[in-house]
């Protein structure tokens, strides 16, 4: 049975080159989605804590972006900063071993700030929330079945975002991708532990079962995907699956990077079983065991309904993998 979508009334465009975007995080999705905006002539205000952006040889500039610094979690902070901002991206993502701790007051911070200037909210979700399928594909109508300390976490914060929304609060929409990959995406499950080993000549190294199909989502998608959300009254109130490149196996990608480079790459894959025990004695990699399972299963994400109601068809794949072994080949060639 085919699934229904939701009916979009409009189909306008903002287009006004003196709006002004704010965006909380300055790694990779927020760096992207201010290269996008910049790009579309919006004035962009990007937060981190410093205030100020590691040159990383190889990345897009942000040549007329304003990078100023902020807490995300201070209610003061925020309002302060989105000031005069039509639209508000939280693209914020604290350490991997303090998620239950920090991202909740994160969020609340900068829904906030959105809030206090009436600007519209737009988060940047994963995909955690709806906890294993059992392989069916990822699709927004899924219950938010997670067991796992950040998938509760990340379902806890995508309820209380819509329900924002659904009060009055915040004008707000959710975006949802899978693992990032792409130009200045390293601690990924598809970032340098593949792509840089690979151009070193040693193994690429995964998690999980290297044979099952499994989605990865390309960042300059979710910088364009990113931009429309912002841009469009009528994806509000809702959480959108982000499109993503044709799902392969890992195994198809790293081979693809092999047609790149022109030699073969070795494959590394550790079982859940062997992270979780090593992540007795690392914090990180307790933090990926339990998380395991999205690379022991079928993890395969539907976009369609983005796609049918904005029109936005994900970068093929191959040309993704083109464009981000080229970016690892300047990052390794610079020592970064």
């Amino acid at each position: 049975m085919q699934r229904a979508c939701w009916a979009l009334p409009g189909n306008e465009k903002m287009s006004l080159s003196n709006e002004v975007h704010v965006i909380f995080g300055a790694g990779p999705v927020g760096r992207s989605l201010a290269k996008e905006l910049s790009t579309r002539g919006k004035i962009v205000r990007l937060i981190n804590r410093s205030g100020k952006l590691p040159m990383i040889p190889g990345l897009d500039a942000l040549a007329g972006v304003e990078i100023a610094a902020g807490n995300a979690a201070d209610l003061d902070s925020t309002r302060l900063l989105c000031a005069g901002a039509d639209v508000v991206y939280n693209c914020t993502n604290p350490p991997y071993t303090r998620w239950p701790e920090l991202f909740p007051a994160l969020q609340a911070g900068v829904l906030a700030g959105a809030a206090s200037t009436g600007a519209k909210l737009i988060v940047m979700e994963n995909l955690y929330m709806y906890g294993p399928t059992g392989g069916q594909p990822l699709r927004e109508d899924l219950p938010y079945a997670a067991k796992t300390r950040k998938g509760i976490t990340r379902a806890r914060m995508a309820e209380e975002l819509l329900e924002a929304h659904a009060r009055g609060k915040v004008r707000a929409a959710a975006g949802r991708a899978a693992d990032f990959f792409g130009p200045g995406v390293l601690d990924s499950a598809l970032g340098e532990r593949i792509f840089a080993t690979a151009l070193e000549g040693k193994p690429a190294q995964v998690v999980g079962n290297a044979d099952l199909p499994h989605t990865y989502t390309y960042i300059r998608d979710v910088a364009r995907a990113l931009t429309i959300l912002g841009e469009r009254d009528e994806a509000l109130g809702k959480a959108w699956h982000l499109p993503s490149p044709e799902t392969v196996s890992t195994r198809q990608i790293v081979e693809l990077i092999e047609t790149e480079i022109g030699r073969k790459v070795r494959l590394q894959a550790a079982p859940g079983w062997l992270v979780g025990l090593v992540g007795l004695f690392n914090p990180v990699l307790r933090e990926v065991a339990e998380m395991a399972y999205e690379f022991e299963e079928p993890f395969i994400l539907d976009a369609s309904c983005f796609e049918e109601a904005f029109g936005l068809r994900a970068t093929p794949l191959a040309e993704t993998i083109h464009e981000t072994v080229q970016w690892f080949q300047v990052h390794q060639n610079h020592k970064v």
